[in-house]
């Protein structure tokens, strides 16, 4: 029995991108490379400089050993979604995965988590931020000594396995003290995704920010009017019943700049801008000045990023998650008004490994994931209700009957024949009734001993793809998968996501 995959869509239309006109910039020491020579990967470097090549993007914020599952999910969506395309335009195209290490939420970058031995889920923090620290960008946060007790708390819960010693390798490579989580991040998952062609593009490189630069000038040049036109969308979404997830706030520009506190936003002030948390001013003339002399100190936020990322590369989709999809609503105003042809996003694949000791206690209550997953406990009131012995109880219910009502003939008897016999008879009948207690005592003392084993069973497996009751993909990381499996799984993953795109974008499963 092997490992498999159950997909759970995230329930976002698919349709077919458009082919368009582009040209891929030079983007040189952006690239995070793997520290050896992947044919596939030099394959999609050389297709980057091919005249007409296109690219599907994906991205995420530098996460800890990788980061969740959906990490990788993402990227192999991209890679997947990119040969759909080639295969059907009959040209290039190449997946890219952006490595948002301007992102500065150390929260969501701090901590690590995997399933322990005994199942139970295991989670390792790097350290907290205090609240009044300086907000660093994750392209400037050293990993520092504390990621060396997170490696040997994974590697001591990993068991030996073919795959452990190349997997903890390959995560030792690149999460050393000295680099940065966005570092380590994008080496990790440019070694660990190039097999696919996938290509990590470090957006925080000065060369890839100098290019940005006139694209946020112009955002803050246009900062009132794109305000109004993101409220104006926004009031559009709610009334149509739709949240797209991102606060509006009055004079918040789209731009994030390094100030005294790190990460910060600029806000209108008048003529000028003012970071909110540290009060910092700037006029216009200084930030252009800025993005001339130091552009890695700029940044677009959330809503901004794709639109920027659009201008730069030839992108004709981008693979998002959930959160995305939704703030990704807003936007349109955006392309329009900075004049950027929009990529199309798209959903990436979604779904849970099923490993085979998950399978072998499905098979046993014969049972589905879909049932595991369902709230509250009814895969194990099923369990209990089939394993109850009913026959038993009838059995014993049927011998205290019979005790009561022969043992009375025998009583009665007895009486009638000597007065005396009467207590002795019913003596008799007493332990002939106790004894029938016993049984049913033990009976049940072995009944709850043994669904507690089978509720443990359910309640083990059910942490495995529901680990502290959320998604699989949003809680565990990818490497004691790794360590299980080897680069197998990846394979396997690839797959199944083709076949899913395959099937959602094409009813026949064969492109046109």
């Amino acid at each position: 029995m092997s490992v498999r995959f159950v997909s759970t869509p995230l329930g976002a239309p698919l349709h077919w991108p458009e082919p368009r006109d582009g040209k891929m910039p030079a983007l040189g020491v952006a690239i995070h490379r793997p520290p050896t020579a992947v044919p596939a990967f030099e394959q999609s470097l050389r297709r980057l400089e091919e005249p007409g090549v296109l690219v599907v993007t994906t991205g995420q914020q530098p996460g800890l050993l990788t980061g969740p599952l959906f990490t990788v999910y993402k990227a192999l969506s991209a890679a997947a979604l990119a040969r759909v395309l080639e295969t059907r335009w009959k040209r290039p195209v190449v997946p890219v995965f952006w490595i948002a290490g301007d992102d500065h939420d150390f929260a969501e970058a701090n901590h690590v988590s995997w399933l322990g031995g005994d199942g139970s889920l295991v989670t390792r923090t790097l350290r907290e931020r205090p609240a009044d620290a300086a907000l660093t960008p994750m392209y400037r946060e050293a990993l520092g000594p504390e990621i060396e007790g997170i490696l040997s708390a994974l590697a001591a819960d990993l068991p030996p396995s073919e795959f452990r010693d190349s997997t903890l390798e390959w995560l030792n490579r690149h999460y050393v003290p000295a680099a940065t989580l966005a570092g380590a991040f994008g080496g990790a998952l440019a070694e660990l995704c190039a097999p696919f062609g996938v290509v990590c593009l470090n957006s925080s490189e000065r060369s890839v920010k100098r290019e940005m630069a006139p694209r946020l000038l112009r955002a803050l040049e246009l900062a009132p009017s794109l305000e109004q036109e993101l409220g104006d969308r926004a009031v559009e979404l709610a009334r149509g019943g739709s949240d797209p997830g991102v606060a509006m706030a009055d004079g918040a520009t789209l731009v994030m700049v390094e100030g005294k506190l790190g990460r910060d936003r600029l806000v209108r002030d008048g003529k000028g801008f003012v970071t909110r948390r540290s009060g910092e001013r700037f006029d216009f003339e200084q930030l252009k000045r800025m993005a001339s002399e130091a552009p890695e100190r700029l940044s677009p936020n959330v809503l901004l990023r794709p639109v920027v990322e659009r201008s730069l590369l030839p992108t004709v989709a981008y693979v998002a998650g959930p959160g995305e999809l939704r703030y990704l609503e807003l936007t349109p105003p955006l392309y329009q008004s900075l004049e950027v042809e929009r990529q199309l996003p798209l959903p990436r694949w979604s779904g849970i490994i099923v490993e085979p000791r998950v399978d072998r206690v499905l098979e046993k209550f014969n049972a589905t994931v879909e049932e595991l997953l369902k709230p509250g406990a009814a895969l194990e009131a099923r369990v209990l209700r089939t394993q109850l012995p009913a026959e038993a109880l009838e059995a014993l219910a049927r011998l205290n009957e019979a005790t009561e009502r022969e043992y009375g003939v025998l009583a009665r008897v007895a009486r009638d024949l000597d007065p005396t016999m009467e207590r002795p008879v019913q003596s008799a009948q007493h332990q002939v009734l106790a004894g029938l207690r016993d049984v049913e005592k033990r009976l049940v003392q072995h009944l709850k001993k043994r669904q507690d084993t089978e509720v443990g069973q359910i309640a083990r497996v059910r942490a495995a793809v529901l680990p502290g009751g959320k998604p699989q993909e949003r809680i565990l990381t990818i490497a004691p998968f790794l360590a299980r499996y080897g680069t197998s799984l990846l394979e396997g993953l690839h797959s199944e996501i083709l076949r899913w795109y395959q099937a959602a974008l094409e009813p026949a499963g064969v492109p046109s």
